[in-house]
């Protein structure tokens, strides 16, 4: 681990601690998978509002697997590209209870396997459920790993290789929890609170900016002189 990325760590853990949180709400591994899956494109707010009545009226693998396509897409509406997610919902249940005997798998392969659940989703439940050390990478993720100088990538997997490369293992989930929660608060986008970031001297893209307004600043200041 690299002097810039332990700094960035200390001061991470010092304003968000080290604890472990979920934030879509659930009470098993099921629930979560189809709350990660719901996710997409949606924010865990409205995710959590719809779960809420969602899980009582669906209260096992099998009703969603035998759900009726129509009558989840309007149940899951407000989340957005509700097409996709009902279908997939419908075929990744139906896959849990005739492939897995109605349960969640562990590994990355058989969850990968599931109709909707890419790298991101799968390493969410391996994480929450299964306490696997695992890098979820959403577009908080990406974009501050890439803001901070962790990253170069754009390809979500590729970026997923980097930071396991780049963090020390008790930090891949905490990364994901405490970014998230940056993102949220300071980091946003497309508008971030620079000025207030206690990441600002770590930050490779606003220390770049910051060399390119001092940059113009000096050369306004060369040319007014020049005038003169």
């Amino acid at each position: 681990m690299t002097k810039h990325t332990k700094a960035i760590l200390d001061l991470l853990d010092a304003h968000y601690g080290t604890e472990y949180v979920c934030y879509l709400h659930h009470e098993n591994a099921w629930q979560l998978l189809i709350a990660t899956m719901l996710s997409a494109q949606c924010t865990d707010a409205r995710v959590n509002i719809v779960t809420k009545d969602l899980f009582q009226k669906y209260t096992c693998i099998d009703d969603f697997a035998d759900a009726d396509l129509k009558e989840l897409e309007q149940d899951i509406h407000s989340t957005g590209f509700y097409h996709n997610k009902a279908k997939n919902i419908i075929a990744c249940c139906q896959d849990l209870r005739d492939k897995f005997g109605g349960e969640v798998p562990e590994s990355i392969e058989e969850l990968t396997s599931l109709a909707g659940v890419g790298r991101k989703t799968a390493n969410v439940i391996r994480g929450n459920i299964f306490h696997e050390p695992s890098v979820v990478v959403d577009t908080h993720v990406k974009r501050i790993s890439k803001k901070l100088g962790i990253t170069k990538e754009d390809d979500p997997v590729k970026v997923e290789m980097e930071l396991m490369k780049a963090l020390p293992k008790d930090h891949w989930i905490l990364w994901n929890i405490q970014i998230i929660t940056h993102g949220r608060q300071i980091c946003k986008a497309p508008t971030p609170k620079c000025e207030e970031c206690f990441l600002q001297e770590h930050c490779m893209d606003y220390q770049k900016r910051q060399h390119g307004k001092d940059g113009r600043r000096k050369a306004a200041e060369g040319k007014g002189k020049t005038e003169a």
